[in-house]
């Protein structure tokens, strides 16, 4: 039974670091390709981003208790591992930190009714929430409790309102090619291995338990993503006055469009409650590992002054960059997700573990199926989603 409610909690913690902001992203960026389209490349995703998961759980086999990723990459691809995973994680977490940023600080503008500038709504976001940084991890986690029944609770308020407003005629377009646009923010959205190693220590290093809550939690949101997409692209069309392709060419999120093409304000209203809730949760879980991250590789101590020191040196530089470019909702998430999330979570844990298995001989408990086959197409498909994003974007 402990093993039964283990895997829940598990799943749960995986499921909820996948599901966030990217999710506003995906109906507007997968609206060019067509719904069907679009549920191949989420298809396609997840059972990557489900492997080196579980290739992060083999890694995380051959380490002593508490090791990160870093030091996964250093055990087992040496001190070139060890840096590169440093500006990896660097680059992706300012990038999704300026993606909420600029998200959330439209969300306020929109809240005044658009009579403040974009970069006063940011402004008055960070002054907002950025103090909770400050109160620490066990403050957020508290407040994490409520917006994560926000966001589970509007969501569901969201699909029972909207599905009523779907047309089927709008979810038959089908552009396979411009379906790849959306390869990269999908791999942001269902990302989730930064926490594997931290999993794998809270299941007790419970090897199989762990395997399941990566296997199942990583599956909800796939579905949860499906039913999403077929709302939006149901309810809001591609192409003409306000559709999504305008969305997208705006940086607007998935949620924004609804209120030109529903007949009740309310399915508007949940909906921006929704985006509040995925943006707010994924914007405390991204900048806290930021913190954490930089306090530790800096040595800074987590007293009032170096509190104070990270917190500047994670919101000011996206500040000025979201100040300058107020529109880089869907471009930093696209960065996020076609380079950081790509390399960071998709190739290095496979370089970890085929350095680890065939060059290093280390052994585990657990090691994914395939051999060097399943790791060479994993490898294929990272090189396939850099090229869409060097390339088709």
């Amino acid at each position: 039974m402990n093993i039964n409610r283990n895997i829940i909690g598990g799943a749960l913690l995986v499921a909820g670091t996948s599901i966030g902001g990217g999710m506003l992203a995906l109906p507007v960026l997968t609206s060019l390709g067509g719904f069907l389209p679009s549920l191949v490349i989420y298809l396609l995703c997840w059972l990557f981003m489900a492997c080196t998961g579980l290739l992060l759980l083999e890694v995380a086999c051959w380490l002593p208790k508490d090791s990160n990723i870093v030091s996964m990459a250093e055990h087992t691809l040496g001190p070139i591992g060890k840096y590169t995973a440093w500006g990896l994680y660097l680059f992706l977490f300012y990038c999704l930190t300026l993606a909420y940023i600029v998200g959330c600080g439209d969300l306020v503008a929109q809240l005044f009714g658009n009579s403040i500038p974009e970069w006063m709504g940011m402004l008055i976001f960070v002054i907002i929430f950025s103090p909770f940084l400050f109160l620490g991890a066990k403050t957020i986690s508290h407040l994490n409790v409520y917006l994560m029944i926000g966001l589970g609770l509007s969501y569901c308020a969201f699909v029972f309102l909207g599905y009523r407003y779907v047309n089927h005629d709008l979810l038959s377009h089908r552009n396979w090619s411009a379906s790849l646009l959306a390869l990269p923010i999908a791999f942001t959205a269902f990302a989730y291995q930064g926490i594997v190693p931290t999993l794998f220590n809270y299941l007790h290093r419970d090897v199989r338990t762990t395997r399941l809550a990566i296997t199942i939690g990583s599956f909800v949101p796939l579905i949860a993503y499906v039913i999403w997409q077929w709302l939006i692209l149901g309810i809001v069309p591609t192409e003409g006055p306000n559709g999504l392709a305008e969305a997208l060419a705006e940086g607007q999120n998935a949620v924004y469009p609804l209120k030109h093409f529903i007949g009740s304000s309310w399915v508007y209203v949940v909906g921006q409650f929704f985006a509040f809730f995925a943006l707010v949760t994924s914007f405390f879980g991204v900048t806290l590992g930021l913190l954490d991250f930089l306090a530790d590789g800096l040595k800074v101590k987590k007293d009032v002054e170096g509190k104070l020191g990270l917190i500047a040196a994670i919101m000011i530089p996206p500040l000025l960059v979201a100040f300058v470019q107020p529109h880089l909702f869907l471009v930093a998430l696209d960065y996020a997700g076609g380079y950081g999330c790509a390399i960071l979570l998709g190739l290095l844990p496979i370089l970890m573990v085929w350095n680890g298995r065939y060059y290093k001989g280390l052994k585990s408990e657990f090691a994914l199926p395939g051999g060097k086959i399943v790791l060479s197409l994993l490898i294929m498909f990272v090189f396939f989603e850099l090229y869409c994003q060097l390339f088709i974007n």
